[in-house]
């Protein structure tokens, strides 16, 4: 049962405000651009993101809490904002290089941190959407910690992606390690984080009263992840040199998109 937190408002905005992948949305946008000349751009975006959205969160939500990633998004970004600014020539091109990384980890860190203590950081936001009857029953924290985990391994994925990219290849920008790879994990992630609710709820409607529809299938999960890898081939085609592997992934993700819709 959906409930609004007192002071707060209902409708689409404020339901896309209260979802934990907004607070991420600084740092998807900081790790997917930067790199070698692009840190400036990459951190000012980034804080810009963080303000707007905790502004419009606020606004908007009038009794929304402050939660533990937006308190992130604001000390990370502002800290790196400074160093940036201040730093010499040398550090600033380690950030460039490394700051991707730097980033991932520590997302993955406050995702597993936050679990370690108890408090998975989705919690917060899903409290605020859930009848506060629900809020310490097992299959709500469950749930909660089963999502936090899955951001958690995206972003370790990202970060071992750009790691391999940055020291083994020596390439930043390599179209796999600095971007299929990454953005895979995070949709993978996104998309992940809007089905497995649905897939709880149907299964204690389904459990308490015999009835009501079967959950979501892992068809309607794979299904977003199939749609990308015709624009991955597209972009395999025109920025890497295997252009068989692009005209594979299109083929590839045209019939597992039409298999997989039919599914759903």
């Amino acid at each position: 049962m959906r409930t609004e937190a007192k002071g707060t408002a209902s409708g689409p905005v404020s339901g896309f405000l209260e979802n934990p992948v907004v607070g991420m949305a600084p740092w998807i946008v900081f790790s997917l651009l930067v790199g070698p000349g692009r840190f400036e751009l990459a951190v000012g975006l980034a804080l810009v993101t963080v303000v707007a959205l905790i502004a419009v969160s606020h606004l908007v939500n009038r009794g929304s809490t402050w939660k533990l990633l937006e308190l992130a998004d604001v000390v990370f970004f502002a800290t790196m904002a400074v160093v940036g600014a201040l730093a010499s020539e040398g550090t600033l091109r380690w950030l460039e290089t490394y700051a991707g990384e730097v980033s991932n980890v520590a997302l993955a860190v406050i995702a597993f941190g936050s679990m370690a203590v108890g408090t998975p950081f989705t919690l917060q936001y899903a409290r605020e959407q859930v009848d506060p009857a629900y809020w310490n029953t097992p299959g709500f924290l469950r749930t909660n910690y089963v999502i936090t985990g899955v951001w958690g391994a995206a972003f370790v994925v990202a970060a071992l992606a750009g790691a391999y990219g940055d020291l083994v290849l020596h390439n930043p920008n390599n179209i796999w390690t600095g971007w299929i790879i990454q953005i895979l994990a995070i949709v993978a992630a996104v998309k992940f984080t809007v089905w497995y609710p649905d897939v709880v709820r149907a299964r204690a409607v389904r459990e308490a009263t015999g009835e009501g529809p079967q959950p979501p299938g892992r068809a309607a999960l794979l299904l977003p992840l199939a749609g990308l890898l015709v624009p991955i081939g597209i972009a395999v085609l025109i920025f890497d040199n295997m252009w068989w592997l692009g005209v594979a992934l299109i083929v590839m993700g045209s019939l597992l998109t039409k298999r997989l819709g039919a599914k759903t």
